[in-house]
């Protein structure tokens, strides 16, 4: 891992969803918020990893205090905030973290133009490195990485 300011460097574990993200990537307010402050229209569906060990947990509280991109909801919706990420090293997109009141503290889910898993042919328990700049994080209008 990559211990810099502004960089982190992290490994995760492809780990299924519950479906919920197609669902939530193609509300209109979301399509629209996505698109205009992360610069991509989202792939419905939301790519999972699951994330372990110190690196996570030091990682995390690093997210937890960082501004991150605000995706502002519509009522009746949590509010959440994105970090541009690369993922393997080959595509790019936004992790999303909601504020939700018992969000899995392992879970990393990862909005993309394109069907990250089906792209990058992973399947479930594998590891994929990510990286993500907070300094391209840090604004309302930032783009992904």
């Amino acid at each position: 891992m990559m211990t810099t300011a502004t960089i982190l460097e992290l490994e995760g574990e492809v780990a299924p969803g519950l479906g919920e993200g197609s669902r939530f990537t193609a509300i209109d307010w979301v399509v629209a918020e996505i698109r205009r402050k992360l610069g991509f229209i989202p792939w419905p569906g939301t790519f999972n990893l699951r994330m372990r060990g110190a690196a996570w947990d030091w990682a995390r509280a690093r997210l937890r205090s960082a501004a991150g991109i605000a995706i502002t909801p519509q009522d009746g919706f949590c509010a959440a905030k994105c970090f541009g990420v690369s993922i393997a090293g080959h595509l790019t997109g936004a992790v999303v973290f909601p504020e939700m009141p018992g969000y899995p503290e392992d879970k990393f889910e990862i909005v993309a133009p394109v069907p990250i898993r089906e792209t990058l042919g992973l399947q479930d328990g594998d590891l994929v490195n990510l990286r993500l700049d907070l300094a391209l994080s840090a604004r309302d209008d930032a783009t992904a990485v």
